[in-house]
């Protein structure tokens, strides 16, 4: 594995974490530190993916990161580092959709790298499949919202450091199971 890879891996893994740092970080730092320093992550991140590879959709969702980081650096709040999560599931979901009204689908564009022929049947599956990630987001991003609105800032870092990557595991293997079971092309 190449030092770039290292490098994606380690910093992809330290967004994961946000929420966690987040949490011990705002005993040692403002805010608006906290904010600059992920910022720079997401550029780093969209550096070494190479730019130009990650496609409009990645282009799409850095600006999108950019543009938080630059309210929360403004704001300098502990309050607006907790929207982070909120602003992942809402630009996740903006993608997600707009997939649905601009074939061909996220999860059938995922597919086809690995299914180039995709069958009728595969593209009606991934197309719901979508459907049950957009469900995903914007239930994730709801709760995600509570939490950092009303929840304490221990359940805020636990359920969005943590029990929300579970759940996204769970829907993961939940539909690799029923891709196998329901779908021929695939075995």
């Amino acid at each position: 594995m190449t030092v770039k890879k290292i490098l994606f891996v380690l910093i992809g893994i330290i967004t994961v974490l946000y929420p966690f740092v987040v949490y011990y970080g705002i005993r040692y730092f403002e805010p608006w530190i906290i904010a600059v320093l992920l910022c720079i992550l997401l550029g780093l991140r969209f550096l070494l993916a190479g730019g130009s590879r990650t496609g409009s959709w990645g282009k799409w969702l850095l600006l999108v990161g950019a543009a938080y980081c630059c309210f929360a650096v403004w704001r300098n709040e502990l309050d607006a580092l907790r929207l982070y999560p909120v602003v992942v599931n809402t630009a996740m979901l903006v993608l997600f959709l707009w997939s649905l009204y601009s074939p061909p689908s996220l999860i059938e564009q995922l597919a086809r790298l690995q299914h180039p022929d995709l069958p009728p049947e595969g593209v009606v599956y991934t197309r719901r499949v979508t459907q049950v990630w957009c469900l995903f987001f914007v239930v994730n991003g709801s709760i995600a919202l509570a939490t950092a609105l009303w929840g304490n800032f221990e359940t805020w870092s636990v359920y969005n450091g943590f029990v929300a990557y579970m759940l996204m595991g769970v829907l993961f293997a939940g539909e690799y199971i029923v891709r196998m079971k329901t779908q021929k092309h695939v075995r």
